[in-house]
């Protein structure tokens, strides 16, 4: 008679078995200058969760790619054509919704933004959102200059998105990129990071 696993190594991989997985979060950046704190945002994010991330190509403009973790895939618009030649394969804006818990857009800028609230589709990134499943949480931390902040039209966009059950991390005063002074840059980071973690946990998803 064969000698069964020690119960130890049982109990080991039973737990491991039923261990809740890591969150699955999937970040994406949009043309703002802030752009250039997603890799410190992806960092964040990837010590405590499974991150995928999208880049449009204007915030390729800003973000300094050998800062994005080695764990982490960063998709562009470009991902999304060559990743499909016939029917049958994969769509990458399908896919990458499918496999998130949770979308952040950071930064969302004035021009994304617009396109959301309008149902525009173009790239990648708002491909994902025009596909999104409405019962998983979309966060977005949007960043531009002060006046277009307070522009009528920004406005109605959040309205826009709100209405669709599109969460909101504000913006803040400080020193803009531009030189102005006012309220419009992106939150920093470390607090995107804790506004979704205390969601997730919270809500366990």
């Amino acid at each position: 008679m064969e000698q069964g696993e020690p119960v130890s190594t049982q109990i080991e991989a039973v737990q491991a078995n039923t261990a809740p997985r890591r969150p699955r979060i999937l970040l994406a950046a949009s043309g703002s200058v802030a752009a250039i704190k997603f890799g410190n945002l992806c960092h964040c994010f990837s010590e405590w969760a499974d991150v995928k991330a999208v880049a449009t190509k204007s915030a390729l403009h800003f973000i300094d790619t050998l800062t994005i973790p080695e764990d982490v895939i960063l998709y562009t618009d470009e991902d999304e054509w060559s990743s499909w030649s016939k029917i049958g394969d994969n769509v990458l804006h399908i896919e990458l919704r499918r496999w998130a818990d949770i979308m952040v857009i950071a930064p969302l800028s004035a021009n994304t933004l617009g396109k959301i609230a309008g149902g525009l589709c173009d790239n990648l990134l708002t491909c994902v959102v025009r596909a999104w499943d409405y019962n998983k949480p979309l966060f977005v931390a949007p960043a531009m200059n002060t006046f277009m902040w307070n522009n009528p039209f920004t406005e109605k966009h959040l309205l826009s998105i709100d209405e669709l059950g599109i969460t909101l991390i504000p913006p803040v005063t400080k020193r803009l990129a531009c030189g102005d002074y006012g309220n419009g840059a992106m939150a920093e980071p470390s607090l995107i990071y804790k506004t979704i973690r205390l969601f997730l946990e919270s809500h366990r998803l």
